[in-house]
């Protein structure tokens, strides 16, 4: 347990998305114990031991999504009959050999989100300054090194140049995959440069991504009041838009045709060729009740 945890906290600190799932109460038969623990990386592979066949398809089915949405979530894994009405719990029915049940928490652990002011301005200090003091990772940066920072689609970036090389520097964010693009400037200032943009031949879908002028409108107001209503619409758009974005594997899978237990198609140990289509099964008892009468199921 204790090694599953220090792999945890170094995947926290890399940076690494993952879901940490927790058997947090179970039902005799099952395979699971009480505390047991995983973890699931976006591709859906699993360290640790959450249960059997049955459960673990839909438990990574499912922590896929709370990396994607980055709301946690509690399972029930039982028969139909107890699932009850809690509207707290996404409820799986198990109607599988095994009569055990089982609840899972899982808890996505994501990365903090990236903000990066291209500029050598004191607006661009104090955002980094302002940004790092709520945890996030951040940091300023020249044109020439940005490709290097591995931006990814819920990170920020501020152009804070002031005008020295703002359009070269706006062209190469929006080629980023930042979720936000942002350009310290007066309104007048901001109009010229996405007309400068635009016949340079920048699509008007990346100009969506363009906040010019960046920040709140305050008024005349100095450097560091700036940096605070840049880092204030940041924050709100970030809680607009969910947490920075995580790309998923879209594992492909199926129902079993006997119990409707999810089973994920790739590695899939049992299945069934039947008047033209595979079918896919969660253990090797439901093949075997399938093909004894595949009319009952098919």
């Amino acid at each position: 347990m204790s090694e599953l945890l220090e792999e945890a906290g170094a995947r926290s600190r890399a940076g690494r998305p993952f879901v940490l799932a927790t058997v947090v109460w179970r039902r005799s038969p099952s395979s699971s114990r009480q505390g047991g623990k995983a973890l699931i990386d976006p591709s859906g592979a699993v360290t640790g031991w959450l249960g059997g066949a049955c459960a673990e398809p839909t438990v990574v089915k499912e922590a896929l999504a709370a990396m994607s949405d980055g709301r946690p979530r509690l399972l029930f894994l039982g028969p139909a009959d107890e699932l009850g009405s809690r509207r707290d719990v996404v409820r799986v029915p198990m109607a599988c050999e095994s009569e055990g049940a089982m609840e899972v928490f899982l808890e996505p652990v994501l990365p903090k989100p990236k903000l990066v002011a291209i500029g050598d301005s004191p607006a661009a200090g104090t955002l980094v300054r302002l940004a790092g003091a709520l945890g996030w990772q951040s940091q300023v940066a020249e044109l020439a090194g940005l490709t290097e920072l591995g931006i990814r689609p819920g990170d920020f970036v501020v152009v804070a140049t002031q005008g020295h090389y703002d359009e070269e520097a706006l062209e190469a964010a929006l080629r980023t995959q930042a979720a936000y693009v942002g350009l310290v400037a007066s309104r007048k200032r901001a109009d010229t440069v996405r007309g400068f943009l635009r016949d340079r031949g920048v699509s008007e879908e990346a100009l969506t991504r363009l906040h010019a002028p960046a920040g709140l409108d305050l008024g005349p107001v100095d450097p560091d009041e700036i940096a605070v209503a840049i880092l204030a619409e940041v924050v709100a758009r970030r809680a607009a838009g969910g947490p920075p974005v995580v790309e998923v594997a879209e594992l492909e899978d199926a129902a079993d045709p006997v119990c409707g237990m999810t089973v994920t198609v790739a590695g899939a140990r049992h299945t069934l060729h039947h008047d033209g289509a595979t079918y896919y099964f969660c253990a090797a008892g439901c093949r075997a009740r399938f093909a004894e009468d595949p009319s009952a199921y098919a």
